[in-house]
């Protein structure tokens, strides 16, 4: 007994590799397990994509830019398709406030009794009797003509215990503060929004209701914009929205504003305007300016070609100090001016005066499109950086001041004689329902040309640029992008034919 005692092997060793063989085959099984998963995984991954998604693909790769047509009929503004791969899913809408209508914005007009007369036509080009709400307040009763189509006439309160020591303003600065409160005290129900402008300020009014339907109006909001000048704006304040451009002011604010504002004008009678005083008051209820630079103050004299030709991707909201500058279409009138333009508005009012560009590669031509207003055409290639920019065809507020005195990039209007661009102010305009566009025809400017040596084609043979666009009243829901263009065929060397309208996946302005 003793003897087998002695050779039977310990109890702890035979346990120990009973463990290490179970634990072997555990591991196998696990890397037997896991092996299998990758090769599974990877013939999933080297399966057909479904029929489904191949007959997507191949309807993306077949379809083709404009056929080749020679007459407006025949035009269609279908977008051409530049991209061969499937476009990603779409961006969500911004989240406007759908439920804003016009009937929700009361506008409150400042104005004067000696330039009533004059000034009112400017009013009369966008007010809407029966649909556009609020009041022109003047500072005394003036004649006015049955059905002029003008909003209701207000007298402005009495100001003089106010005290105003600005020696060189005027005293109606302090009155004209007051107009946002004064409209208030109107009554009228269901106003989301005050927005206040000049006797000769023009709203797009559409665009007015795009802008503010992007904000809460149950919220407090000072919307507008600074001037055009940087030295008006060291003077005044970069952080004041400027009245003649127009700003908003949604209600619960301007009912905060109701209450204080007559003892706030007591505090700042050394102060020079009206919209400097309602942006000191709005600076006591801490309330900033929020910018949207579609409201254009224009202080400028001159020439608004280089401005409206270049057009910041915003909506157009406001035009102001139309008094000062030249009509901006030539051999019209200012007034008879705006009414031209205003024949596109009616037809697409989100893309009036936005910017497309593009280029005529064959005859090396750059081509900017400020839609409803003018086509430019560039002899040579001028990077889109460069169109985008502003040509100072303007003069600064203060004519002692240079270019530098702008708040914005611009550049100078070219002394070259190649490099003048060529004209094509919108002479007609019209909806063709059939096929869902907009056909613009752009007619020359007719002036004289300066000698140019430049071998290349001259744009002076084109006398008719006919652009054709699709209405894109939606084109502010989603996040800004300047249109693209494209120059079509033409049997006729003195037509040029442009589709202007939203880009597609991969498509830029390549030069």
């Amino acid at each position: 007994m003793n003897s087998a005692a002695i050779q039977r092997p310990p109890i702890g060793l035979s346990s120990l590799r009973s463990s290490i063989t179970w634990l072997i085959i555990t591991m196998l099984t696990i890397y037997v397990l896991y092996s299998s998963k990758l090769i599974f995984n990877k013939r999933q991954l080297e399966c057909p994509l479904p029929s489904s998604d191949i007959s997507t693909r191949q309807n993306v790769e077949d379809s083709s830019p404009f056929a080749n047509e020679s007459a407006i009929s025949n035009y269609s503004a279908q977008e051409p398709a530049v991209s061969t791969t499937a476009p990603p899913p779409p961006l969500p809408s911004l989240p406007l406030r759908d439920d804003t209508e016009l009937k929700h914005i009361a506008f409150g007009i400042a104005a004067s009794s000696n330039l009533w007369d004059k000034r009112k036509e400017y009013i009369k080009l966008w007010w809407r009797p029966g649909e556009t709400r609020g009041a022109v307040w003047l500072d005394k009763k003036v004649s006015t003509g049955r059905n002029e189509g003008l909003p209701d006439i207000k007298i402005s309160g009495n100001t003089s215990e106010f005290k105003y020591t600005n020696r060189q303003g005027k005293r109606s600065a302090l009155r004209i503060s007051r107009v946002v409160s004064e409209t208030l005290r109107l009554g009228m129900k269901d106003v989301r929004w005050f927005v206040m402008g000049d006797d000769d300020t023009v709203f797009v009014v559409e665009n007015v209701l795009r802008v503010l339907s992007k904000y809460d109006h149950n919220q407090y909001y000072y919307i507008g914009s600074s001037s055009e000048s940087h030295i008006q704006n060291i003077f005044f304040s970069y952080a004041m929205a400027y009245g003649g451009g127009g700003f908003a002011i949604s209600y619960p604010l301007a009912l905060e504003i109701e209450k204080m504002q007559d003892r706030c004008i007591q505090r700042y009678p050394g102060l020079y305007g009206s919209d400097d005083r309602i942006q000191a008051c709005m600076a006591e209820l801490g309330v900033p300016l929020t910018r949207e630079p579609g409201f254009h103050q224009y202080d400028v004299y001159g020439n608004l070609l280089g401005l409206l030709g270049a057009h910041p991707v915003t909506p157009l909201v406001s035009l102001h100090h139309l008094d000062v500058v030249a009509p901006i279409f030539p051999q019209l009138n200012r007034v008879q001016s705006l009414h031209h333009l205003f024949e596109s508005v009616k037809q697409d009012s989100a893309s009036i005066i936005q910017q497309s560009i593009c280029y005529d590669k064959k005859r090396y031509w750059s081509i900017s499109v400020s839609w409803g207003y003018v086509v430019q055409i560039f002899r040579g290639v001028i990077s889109p950086r460069e169109l985008e920019m502003p040509t100072r065809t303007f003069l600064n507020w203060y004519k002692r001041a240079d270019y530098t005195a702008y708040a914005f990039n611009t550049r100078p209007v070219t002394k070259h004689p190649c490099q003048k661009p060529f004209l094509y102010y919108m002479g007609s305009t019209k909806y063709d329902e059939g096929r869902n566009q907009i056909i613009g025809v752009y007619s020359r400017f007719k002036e004289s040309s300066p000698y140019c040596r430049w071998t290349m084609e001259s744009p002076e043979k084109l006398n008719t640029v006919i652009v054709l666009k699709r209405p894109d009243s939606s084109r502010w829901q989603k996040s800004p992008r300047r249109d693209c263009c494209r120059v079509l065929p033409s049997k006729r060397s003195t037509n040029m034919y442009i589709w202007v309208g939203k880009c597609r996946m991969g498509e830029v302005s390549e030069m």
